[in-house]
């Protein structure tokens, strides 16, 4: 039986619906592990209009059931990315998606602006960044600044715009809601949830920065739920990402609703995670004859 794992987002067509979380993966360094040319995108880690140095150290801690991180998205600045590390995307068979962050509107505004005419296929907005502006409040925790940072980045696309939710609100289809009031063409989701690790011995966090980003299986249930709901509450594209180690993870976030998933903690535990959920999709496909990955978005009223 011909089985087809295409996926189409915002209009734009992707081999399968697996891709990196944006953060998690270095295409540079992981090159030799992972043959990207498998894989439906390749999502960079945030790129500011100018670089950032990120936080202090310790900005990684492991816990039960996956890690927090603190990093801080440290990046070179959006013109390193377009002069050394897009032509090397580039020479690869994978769309591109590029995470996009910023302290202020007017930065995610400078990237986007700077991305236009290039190859990329998608644009990625991090609203989990703090807004200097408005008193260090991230972007994502307020539903009317969701949708305001949404409609000015939009303006500067001449690219599909994902917006990436986070999980640290009190109803993610208000955050949904707003984001595609403001002109997303595909919701992402969950960012990271905050946590606290704490050395007993020392008596003191283990972050620099108190606390941090958890990732990992800890979270996979939290971010089928999130899917779900905001499956049932808009009817823009979804990314759903949140634990995903194997293809049966996969598959049950599209059935909860989502058109796509993202690996990202995995990749770091083991390089071949993102080509093994490739290739569990497909083995679950063989399985129970499913045509087309399409036939099972959603299934799960």
């Amino acid at each position: 039986m011909c089985k087809s794992m295409e996926v189409n987002i915002a209009g734009i067509t992707f081999k399968n619906p697996v891709m990196t979380a944006s953060g998690t993966f270095q295409p540079r360094e992981c090159g030799d592990y992972v043959d990207m040319n498998q894989l439906g995108a390749v999502v960079v880690k945030g790129i500011a209009s100018e670089p950032w140095t990120g936080n202090a150290t310790p900005r990684i801690a492991e816990t039960y059931g996956g890690m927090l991180n603190s990093v801080g998205l440290q990046n070179p600045g959006v013109d390193v990315f377009l002069q050394e590390d897009l032509p090397f995307l580039e020479q690869c068979d994978t769309k591109i998606i590029v995470n996009i962050a910023g302290r202020m509107i007017q930065d995610y505004c400078e990237v986007a602006e700077k991305l236009q005419g290039t190859s990329i296929a998608m644009l990625e907005l991090n609203i989990s960044c703090p807004n200097i502006k408005e008193g260090g409040v991230a972007f994502g925790t307020d539903a009317s600044m969701v949708e305001k940072v949404t409609r000015e980045v939009k303006k500067y696309c001449d690219k599909p715009l994902i917006v990436k939710l986070s999980p640290n609100v009190t109803d993610i289809t208000e955050m949904a809601r707003a984001a595609v009031s403001g002109g997303a063409d595909a919701i992402s989701l969950i960012n990271t949830l905050l946590g606290m690790v704490i050395d007993v011995h020392q008596r003191t966090p283990i972050l620099s920065t108190k606390m941090g980003g958890l990732s990992g299986p800890a979270i996979k249930p939290i971010a089928v739920r999130m899917v779900y709901q905001v499956a049932n509450a808009v009817e823009v594209p979804i990314i759903g990402m949140g634990g995903i180690t194997t293809g049966e993870d996969a598959i049950e976030f599209i059935l909860a609703g989502a058109d796509a998933v993202a690996v990202g903690t995995a990749g770091l535990i083991h390089p071949t995670a993102l080509t093994d959920v490739v290739q569990g999709i497909q083995y679950y496909m063989d399985r129970y004859n499913v045509k087309h990955i399409k036939e099972l978005r959603g299934l799960v009223k």
